[in-house]
């Protein structure tokens, strides 16, 4: 006779199916946006029942939600052991390569423009910190003080994550973006070409 799991293994079970419907549902919504994926294919794709979606997250927004909050508990890790900016951005640009549906999620918001179920302020909010970031960087002279923060933050986000989003161009270049050379070699041009922006 098949015991009963006890409650420490049920919760395992459960944070395991949250995993998958969250793991699912960044390859479905960056594949269809959020008005086009459909919580049938993301359960699907994560081999559940699509109930479980609404019991654990109280829905398609509460899912999508749920996916951009786990990407922001897990960005501060992405550029920890970096020090300088170029450093920081090739980090992205590796997480970017390595985890190219969290990006596409990003570009079908973009292409889209539904933002129904976004968190513009949250968004404006680590953008700003971004900024705050390079304006101390170039108090401390490693950012020219004549490039303005906002926009050679947004050319610095395009530049790490231009693979994933123009790989078609990479390979009119020669080049391979699905190849482990491609992003060694990427991340280690976009350190070298961010030490240039530094103040003469």
């Amino acid at each position: 006779m098949r015991r009963s799991p006890g409650p420490d293994e049920r919760q395992r079970d459960a944070e395991r199916t949250r995993q998958q419907l969250l793991d699912a549902a960044v390859v479905e919504f960056g594949a269809h946006g959020f008005s086009g994926a459909r919580v049938s294919e993301i359960a699907a794709r994560a081999g559940v029942n699509k109930q479980l979606i609404s019991y654990y997250f109280g829905g398609k927004e509460g899912l999508y939600k749920a996916v951009a909050e786990r990407w922001r508990a897990g960005e501060p890790t992405i550029a920890a052991d970096a020090e300088s900016l170029g450093e920081v951005v090739a980090a992205y640009a590796r997480t970017s390569i390595a985890k190219p549906d969290l990006l596409r999620l990003l570009v079908r918001e973009a292409v889209d423009r539904d933002t129904s179920a976004l968190d513009p302020e949250g968004q404006r909010a680590r953008f700003q910190s971004m900024v705050d970031d390079f304006r101390q960087r170039q108090a401390d002279g490693e950012l020219a003080a004549n490039l303005d923060a906002a926009y050679t933050g947004l050319a610095l986000f395009g530049l790490a994550a231009a693979p994933v989003v123009f790989p078609q161009i990479a390979r009119a270049l020669g080049l391979d973006p699905d190849s482990e050379e491609f992003a060694a070699k990427y991340a280690e041009e976009t350190t070298r070409l961010v030490e240039h922006l530094k103040e003469d």
